[in-house]
């Protein structure tokens, strides 16, 4: 076991950690939203409001989350090279 000294601090809550959490949870937030898509028009190419609404999600999600995970990647770079430990231990 480990002594007190080694108990993690408490996560820093940072601009970059913000941006990184409203990536993630954007996605989440529009489409458990139904009602505001639960609507046939405006059709795209004959594709009902609801299902190309959806389908745009995914494609957005993986945008969304790439980018979080780049944020992430420069905020634990930027850590090391400060030598804070704002966050998990590896």
């Amino acid at each position: 076991m480990s002594d007190a000294s080694d108990v993690t601090k408490a996560a820093v809550v940072t601009p970059i950690r913000v941006a990184i959490a409203l990536c993630l949870i954007a996605p989440f937030v529009a489409l458990l939203w139904v009602g505001s898509y639960a609507k046939t028009d405006p059709v795209f190419i004959g594709i009902p409001f609801f299902y190309w609404y959806q389908m745009l999600w995914v494609l957005l999600s993986t945008v969304l989350t790439m980018t979080a995970y780049q944020l992430w990647q420069r905020d634990q770079r930027s850590r090391r090279a400060t030598g804070t430990s704002g966050g998990a231990q590896r």
